[in-house]
């Protein structure tokens, strides 16, 4: 007997083109914009976020401005104050600890099933972000070299076969993200990010676990004394 599903008429199959997406409210859209601008500090700690330059900004009515600016004070990236205004938030430097410490047991458990599962692919994909980083680097892009260092992490996850892993991680470290783009412009900041890169990779290439793990736990730990750094430069993006 055929399969019944032979039997269906051509017209059941849902073209590729058809096929819906997800659709991004003006609400979300606005969400994804600021936060972005937020992490990168193009939006500075302290900063004023008016509901009637943002509704201009993105041609929208109050209302999914409001519910955007919500969510990221969910967040803790915006501060709302009834009746007098609406500003970026400042950096809490007394969470950034528990922040780093989630995120070297995630992505420290993602190293080391990298090196128990991944394969030569997967160390080659390594391979060519740091490569990338450093062409990124000699053209002083900050905005690409992030990109591509949130890639390097990300594909550590992935090789490991748990892309969640990444996916909690980011979860954990938007104001960690916050202090490491403040870091990017110190000379020679970049390349110290891409030798501690290679140093993870060597220590995969090599099978050593325990060396790419504890490189991997180094390399997030620096964002703390960092952050001490940039609070005595930036008082006033600090709380």
């Amino acid at each position: 007997m055929d399969n019944q599903t032979d039997m269906l008429p051509a017209s059941h199959e849902v073209p590729p083109d058809k096929v819906r997406l997800p659709r991004v409210t003006a609400a979300g859209h606005i969400l994804g914009v600021l936060r972005q601008d937020i992490l990168s500090v193009r939006l500075k700690p302290g900063e004023a976020l008016a509901e009637k330059v943002l509704t201009a900004r993105f041609g929208v009515s109050r209302t999914p401005v409001r519910e955007a600016l919500m969510r990221l004070a969910e967040e803790g990236l915006v501060e709302i104050y009834p009746q007098s205004g609406t500003y970026v938030g400042r950096i809490p430097v007394a969470s950034l600890p528990e922040a780093v410490v989630i995120r070297q047991a995630l992505e420290g458990k993602a190293v080391a099933l990298f090196a128990e599962r991944a394969g030569p692919q997967d160390l080659a994909a390594l391979e060519q972000l740091i490569a990338r980083q450093e062409a990124l680097a000699r053209l002083d892009d900050r905005d690409g070299f992030h990109a591509a260092d949130e890639a390097f992490h990300e594909r550590i996850a992935q090789g490991a076969g748990y892309p969640g892993l990444w996916r909690l991680a980011q979860q954990a470290k938007s104001q960690i993200d916050r202090c490491r783009r403040m870091t990017l412009p110190v000379p020679g900041r970049m390349l110290h990010v891409i030798d501690e890169h290679r140093t993870i990779l060597l220590g995969l290439r090599n099978g050593h676990k325990q060396a790419a793990s504890d490189a991997m736990l180094a390399h997030l730990s620096a964002v703390l004394p960092d952050a001490e750094t940039l609070k005595a430069q930036f008082p006033d993006y600090f709380s």
